[in-house]
């Protein structure tokens, strides 16, 4: 296993890490084993977050007993230091652990980024949770890549996570900028949500990036563990470039990159969140989570009034319209 520093944090993390979303359809005691499993292989470094359900609680409970060999990163949605104090609390409770390594304020817009930073702000909770020991390092999750730049600017930002796989390679150029600026770059998303069927070509296209610090699959079964080692530590030249564009021709016409270039809708639809969404409803098969999420936006894909203008903005010609009426079949509004 190849280890990597996290950036500025210092922390010394293992290439590939464990993503902690697919396990909120499985148990405690398979978490367990396949935690173990991990460990045994070198991996060290796992993420996951106040929203995933009981994807924390799991963690906990498997780590017992073994929790120092393992960097814990987890993540909150809150935006106000109450909010966000109470967060952390909760996550050292579900954790069974007294530290969590990396904290993350979780996919902020830029009016969040404003609240979070000014007075009163989730920032200042996470800033006095560092001086009181409870968390290690500050990062940010995002999946705007207007946010991304940004966040590059911030002085409190030691890690950035970020989509970045096959056919989500807009912020290349910004994850080449946090190597430079000695930001941790982790990358969420590798099989852009479960699209990519091929996960050794999409394993070995992110890790041949110098600028990715660490790649973090979602995975539920040891199987698909071991599967995803023999990918990022293959030490041979990447050269499944033809298998690469194949992917991309495939996924190009019906893939959001969430990107944002459609925004903004004329009726108020975040349609990057609506595909997110469907993604994790379909792919991930987290249809109650998704459900749950999709519930939350004031507007949803029924309430398109099919302008159109959303595709003259979209960069890569994706059927918008046609894709939110898909949207409407799966979540029923």
């Amino acid at each position: 296993m190849e280890y990597r520093l996290l950036g500025k944090t210092g922390l010394k993390i293992s290439r590939m890490g464990f993503g902690g979303i697919p396990i909120q359809k499985t148990s405690a005691e398979a978490t367990k084993s396949l935690l173990v499993y991990l460990k045994e292989q070198g991996v060290n470094y796992i993420d996951t977050a106040r929203g995933y359900t009981v994807s924390e609680e799991y963690i906990g409970y498997a780590i017992e007993g073994i929790r120092e060999h393992f960097v814990l990163a987890t993540k909150s949605m809150a935006r106000t230091k109450e909010a966000m104090e109470k967060d952390i609390d909760l996550s050292l409770k579900n954790l069974r652990t007294d530290y969590i390594d990396l904290y993350q304020v979780h996919n902020p817009g830029a009016a969040d980024l404003e609240k979070v930073c000014a007075p009163g702000g989730a920032l200042e909770a996470l800033q006095e949770a560092v001086k009181a020991g409870k968390i290690g390092h500050i990062g940010i999750t995002l999946h705007s890549k207007e946010v991304f730049v940004t966040a590059l600017q911030l002085p409190w930002v030691e890690t950035v996570m970020f989509p970045y796989n096959i056919v989500e390679t807009q912020a290349e150029d910004l994850i080449a900028q946090c190597a430079r600026k000695n930001i941790g770059f982790i990358d969420m998303k590798p099989l852009a949500g479960g699209a990519i069927d091929d996960p050794v070509t999409a394993l070995r296209f992110i890790v041949r990036n110098p600028a990715v610090t660490v790649v973090i699959p979602g995975m539920e079964t040891v199987q698909e563990a071991a599967q995803n080692l023999c990918a990022v530590n293959d030490p041979s030249p990447f050269s499944e470039q033809d298998a690469v564009e194949k992917i991309r021709k495939e996924l190009g016409n019906h893939f959001c990159r969430r990107c944002n270039y459609c925004a903004p809708c004329s009726v108020g639809i975040n349609i990057p969140g609506v595909f997110l969404m469907e993604g994790y409803y379909t792919r991930y098969n987290l249809k109650d989570w998704a459900v749950a999420r999709y519930e939350a936006f004031p507007k949803k894909a029924s309430d398109c009034v099919e302008c159109g203008v959303c595709e003259t903005r979209c960069p890569y010609n994706l059927p918008i319209r046609g894709m939110l009426k898909n949207a409407v079949k799966v979540f029923g509004k």
